[in-house]
């Protein structure tokens, strides 16, 4: 389960897009996600209220029926995109998502809203494979860090403002206003995409659609220790994430009381990751992916590891949790992209199956993690704080393994 020598993949000046316009179009393609998901914060009492939804943790089933869409699909799109190309599958998905957005503003019930959830989540699986897949075939090395932090950066943006703008959707109108201003969003994204993304996959590394062909592709992934064990960490880490999201309007509103700071307070943690992604970005072509990914996932395990003790001595005042969330927070956004870059660096020539298998298996296990946590919300700290540490140390425990048990190692020059 070795891994093949690395190399810088430059730019394919052939392609008639700027390096800028690229990444602007990939980080608007992957925003559709984080906007699907954090929108909807504010809007979870509302529809239960609105479609008879008594308990307060089902009310989070709309974040993770959406993400079982999301994961489960990415696994078809893969091998579609290695046969047929990027272009297509991302414009068939992308309508997908507009029809179940405007199908959600009708929907009579809340197991009809769930089931287009899940709907809506399999077109924008198409986004998370196909952005991916692109990055990685016109970039490698340091360079795919560097260009997965922008994209993250920009990516992140989406979450600071997605609070707010579900919010003023529902002055506006009601909670359905918000599948109203998603398909608008979708619909622009799509039409910029159709004119300026080129396809991004050469007529050389096409590969077939016979079933032993895909079996094969799945194969190289999950028989290279690196892939395995970043997509595996990877996937813990998000499992985190995704506990957060689902908590967070509860954590916010009934723990603390801030209903109305919520929409600000998401966006600075939003804000911090993609801080966090930026700097990524600036130091990984000095420092490495390993380097920077590995300091920061340990310490997310100390400060969740100190924040998991202070829910045992008693209730923890607001500033001092926000300061060891937000250190969380940050130190996310280092990890998630060069964790990401780090799993598809050794699969090139099984791009668009590579980012299929790491998304689904991420986004699946990511958001069932992130669900059991959210449903074990009690009115306190406690559950988030644990999910957070234990899903660290079992990310530790799988970079050990994928790295033979030796942390901020370099690899080669170009990781």
């Amino acid at each position: 389960m070795g891994e093949p020598a690395t190399r810088e993949q430059p730019f394919q000046p052939s392609l008639a897009i700027s390096r800028a316009e690229f990444i602007g179009l990939a980080a608007a393609l992957m925003a559709l996600n984080a906007m699907a998901i954090d929108i909807m914060l504010p809007a979870l009492q509302q529809i239960g209220g609105a479609l008879n939804v008594a308990d307060e943790n089902s009310r989070q089933f709309i974040i993770t029926a959406y993400l079982l869409g999301l994961g489960a699909a990415q696994l078809f799109y893969g091998p579609i995109t290695d046969r047929f190309g990027r272009r297509a599958p991302l414009l068939i998905g992308t309508v997908i998502y507009i029809i179940t957005s405007l199908a959600a503003v009708f929907a009579p019930s809340f197991s009809t809203l769930l089931i287009l959830r899940v709907l809506q989540g399999v077109g924008a699986a198409s986004t998370r494979v196909i952005v991916v897949s692109a990055i990685r075939d016109v970039f490698g090395g340091r360079r795919m860090a560097e260009v997965m932090s922008m994209v993250m950066m920009v990516f992140m943006v989406v979450p600071v403002m997605a609070p707010t703008l579900g919010q003023a959707a529902m002055f506006v109108g009601n909670w359905r206003a918000i599948f109203l201003l998603m398909a608008g969003v979708a619909f622009f994204i799509c039409i910029w995409a159709f004119l300026r993304l080129p396809e991004t996959l050469a007529p050389e590394m096409r590969r077939s659609l016979r079933f032993n062909t895909i079996i094969e592709g799945f194969r190289f992934v999950l028989t290279n220790r690196t892939a395995l064990c970043y997509t595996l960490a990877a996937t813990a880490v998000f499992g985190g994430l995704f506990g957060f999201i689902n908590s967070a309007q509860q954590i916010y509103v009934d723990i603390y009381g801030l209903g109305a700071w919520f929409p600000l307070l998401f966006a600075i943690g939003a804000g911090l990751m993609a801080l966090s992604s930026f700097t990524n970005s600036r130091f990984v072509g000095r420092f490495g992916m390993r380097r920077l990914s590995h300091g920061a996932l340990v310490g997310f395990v100390l400060v969740n590891g100190v924040w998991l003790l202070l829910t045992f001595i008693g209730p923890i005042p607001f500033p001092l949790f926000f300061l060891l969330f937000s250190l969380s927070m940050f130190q996310f956004g280092w990890v998630g992209p060069n964790f990401n870059s780090i799993a598809m660096e050794p699969l090139g020539h099984v791009a668009g199956t590579a980012a299929a298998v790491l998304g689904f298996v991420t986004t699946l296990g990511g958001g069932l993690l992130g669900a059991i946590i959210g449903q074990a919300f009690d009115g306190t700290l406690m559950p988030l704080a644990g999910g957070y540490f234990i899903l660290g140390v079992i990310a530790l425990v799988l970079v050990l393994l994928g790295e033979r048990g030796r942390l901020f190692q370099q690899v080669s020059p170009a990781v």
